[in-house]
C-alpha cells in the first residue's frame, strides 16, 4: 500500500501527533484492562462453543452468562464459575448447562486450590478451539485469495447490501461482484447496535437492514465463495461490530471468516450513546479478535462530518484516526488492518471545496501510508437532485483515485434520501468504474506544489490535530468525549447505555479468551 507521498509534512510533527495519541490513548487502555462487560464474557463462552437460542429467541449465552452473575458475579470471570459447574457433573456440556441453569437448576460456586487450577485448564482448553477454528478460517482466506486473486486495481470497491432478508440479500451481493464491486457490506438492521444479544439463525424482518447474526455471516460467506469463483478474485465481506454485542459479532465474524469489520473506537459512544467504559473494554477484546482473524476493521470517522463542518472539524477526523490507529495496534491489530474513515463531505457551496477535499484525503494517506483507507461518499449534501448527485460522486470517485485511497465506498445518487434502487447500484458501479478505468494511473501526475493550497491546508489541518491531541492528553480522552469534542456529541462517561453491564476485574479474574489472544497461544 505504501508509495512515495504526495505531500509533505514535518516527519516531527507527525512523531509528535503519534505521541501525543499514545499519551491519550493509554489511560484508557488501562481503564479497559482493569474492566471485563457481559459482552466479552458471552464471546468467550462462545468461543468456547456454546451457540443457541430458547423458544423466545433469548440466546443461552446471554442465560448462563446472566446466571454466573447473579450467583457469583463477573469480576473473576465466566469461565471459572461455568467450568467448575462443568467438572462437578452439573450437565455434560455447555449447551446443557446454560438450559438448566435458566431453569434455575445449578449452582456456580468459586473454586479454590487445585480445583481451581484444574477449572481453568478446562476452560483454556475449551476456549482454545474457538480460537484454532479462527485460525483455520484465516488461513483458508490466505488460501483462496493466492487461488483467485485480489482485485487487480485499487482502491477497491465497496458496495451495501440491505434488504432485510438474507435470502434477497444475497443474490444482490452476488449480483453486485459481478458488476464489479469488490467488498460487499451486509448494513445491519436498525437498532441492532443496541441489543443486549446477538439474534440466532437466518432472519426475514430486518429495517433497513439485516440482521447480523451466525447464520447470515455463513450463508453469505458461503454465496460470495461461489462467486469468487466465477469471477475469478476473491469477494470480501464486511459487517459491523459495534453496540453492545461487540465483542461477540466480532468472535462470530472470525468463526465465519468475515473479511472487515466495521469497529470504531468511539463511535457507538457518540452516535449510540454506549456507555464510554463499555465500549473501550468491548472495543479492545474485539479488536484482539480481528488481529487474530486477519480482518480488516474499518473506523467511523466519516460520521464526525454528518454532524460537525467537515472544514472547520477536519482535525477532529485526524485526530480519531490517531486515536484509532493506537488502539488498533495496542489491540495487535497491522497496518494493512487499519481501513481508517475519512469521507468527502464538504458542503459543494464553498469555493475550492474539491481542493480542500484532496488536501484532507492527502493528509490522511500520507500519516497512514500502509493503511487501506477507507473513503466515504458525500451524504450529507446531497439534496434530491440526481444529476447534481451523480455529479459529486463523480468527483468523489475521482478524489479517491487521485490520492491513493484503499478501499472507496460507492456512492449513489440518491443517498440519503430513499434507499437505493438496483438501478441506482448499477449506475454508481458504472461511474466509478469510468473514472477508475479513465483516470486511475493520475495519481503518478498529480504533485501539488510544496506551498501551494493543497499542501498549505494539509499542514494547517495537521497542526491543528496536534493542538488539539495536546489539549486531550493532558485533560483525558474521557474528558475530551464528555465536552463534545467528537462530532459535537456530549457523553459523560458515568452515563450510557450498558453501563450496568461492566464490571470492575477482580485480582484473581481469569478469562482463557485474554490470555491466548495476548499471547498467541492456542493451547
Amino acid at each position: 500500500m505504501s508509495t512515495t507521498p504526495l505531500i509533505y509534512l514535518d516527519a516531527s510533527q507527525v512523531r509528535q501527533a503519534r505521541s501525543l495519541a499514545r499519551r491519550a490513548g493509554a489511560p484508557v487502555v488501562k481503564l479497559a484492562k482493569a474492566h471485563t462487560t457481559v459482552s466479552v464474557e458471552r464471546a468467550t463462552l462462545r468461543l468456547a462453543g456454546l451457540t443457541g437460542a430458547d423458544h423466545e429467541g433469548q440466546p443461552w449465552v446471554n442465560h448462563l452468562v446472566d446466571a454466573v452473575r447473579g450467583q457469583v458475579g463477573l469480576e473473576h470471570g465466566v469461565t471459572t464459575p461455568v467450568f467448575d459447574a462443568l467438572r462437578a457433573g452439573a450437565a455434560p456440556d455447555l449447551l446443557t448447562l446454560a438450559q438448566q441453569s435458566a431453569a434455575g437448576s445449578v449452582t456456580f460456586r468459586l473454586p479454590e486450590g487445585r480445583d481451581l487450577k484444574a477449572t481453568q485448564r478446562a476452560a483454556r482448553t475449551a476456549v482454545a478451539r474457538g480460537i484454532r477454528t479462527i485460525d483455520a478460517q484465516r488461513a483458508v482466506r490466505d488460501r483462496l485469495i493466492r487461488r483467485h486473486g485480489d482485485p487487480k486495481q485499487t482502491p477497491w470497491i465497496y458496495l451495501i447490501v440491505a434488504t432485510g432478508d438474507i435470502d434477497e440479500d444475497i443474490p444482490q451481493a452476488q449480483a453486485a461482484a459481478r458488476e464489479g464491486a469488490d467488498v460487499i457490506a451486509v448494513i445491519r438492521s436498525t437498532g441492532q447496535s443496541l441489543l443486549d444479544f446477538v439474534p440466532e439463525g437466518a432472519t426475514h424482518e430486518g429495517f433497513a437492514g439485516t440482521y447480523a447474526t451466525q447464520e447470515n455471516f455463513r450463508l453469505m460467506r458461503a454465496a460470495l465463495d461461489e462467486t469468487s469463483r466465477e469471477v475469478g478474485r476473491y469477494v470480501r465481506l464486511t459487517n459491523y461490530a459495534s453496540g453492545l454485542c461487540m465483542p461477540e459479532i466480532a468472535t462470530l465474524a472470525g468463526l465465519e471468516r468475515l473479511d472487515m469489520m466495521l469497529n470504531d473506537s468511539m463511535y457507538g459512544i457518540l452516535f449510540r450513546d454506549i456507555n464510554p467504559i463499555r465500549t473501550f473494554v468491548d472495543q479492545r477484546f474485539s479488536r484482539q479478535i480481528h488481529a487474530r482473524a486477519g480482518i480488516i476493521i474499518n473506523t467511523g470517522e466519516d460520521n464526525y462530518l454528518t454532524t460537525a463542518d467537515a472544514v472547520d472539524a477536519a482535525h477532529t477526523v485526524t485526530v480519531s484516526q490517531l486515536l484509532n490507529e493506537y488502539f488498533a495496534k495496542e489491540a495487535g491489530l497491522e497496518d494493512w488492518q487499519l481501513g481508517l474513515g475519512h469521507a468527502f463531505e464538504i458542503n459543494p457551496e464553498v469555493p475550492e471545496s474539491f481542493r480542500l477535499e484532496l488536501a484532507h484525503a492527502l493528509l490522511a494517506r500520507t500519516l497512514f501510508p500502509d493503511a487501506p483507507l477507507k473513503w466515504m461518499p458525500p451524504t450529507k449534501h446531497m439534496t434530491g437532485d440526481v444529476f447534481r448527485g451523480y455529479l459529486l460522486d463523480g468527483f468523489f470517485n475521482l478524489a479517491g483515485t487521485m490520492t491513493g485511497q484503499g478501499i472507496l465506498l460507492v456512492g449513489m445518487m440518491t443517498e440519503a434520501v430513499v434507499t437505493p434502487f438496483l438501478s441506482d447500484r448499477d449506475l454508481a458501479l458504472q461511474n466509478v468504474r469510468y473514472v477508475l478505468d479513465a483516470a486511475g494511473g493520475l495519481r503518478e501526475d498529480f504533485h501539488p506544489p510544496r506551498d501551494g493550497f493543497i499542501q498549505t491546508r494539509s499542514r494547517h489541518v495537521l497542526g491543528e490535530a496536534v493542538d488539539l491531541l495536546d489539549r486531550i492528553a493532558t485533560d483525558g480522552l474521557l474528558d475530551a468525549i464528555a465536552d463534545g469534542t467528537f462530532g459535537l456529541m456530549k457523553r459523560p462517561a458515568d452515563h450510557g447505555k450498558g453501563l450496568d453491564g461492566v464490571i470492575v476485574r477482580a485480582p484473581d479474574y481469569d478469562n482463557p479468551a485474554v490470555t491466548l489472544l495476548e499471547t498467541g497461544a492456542t493451547r
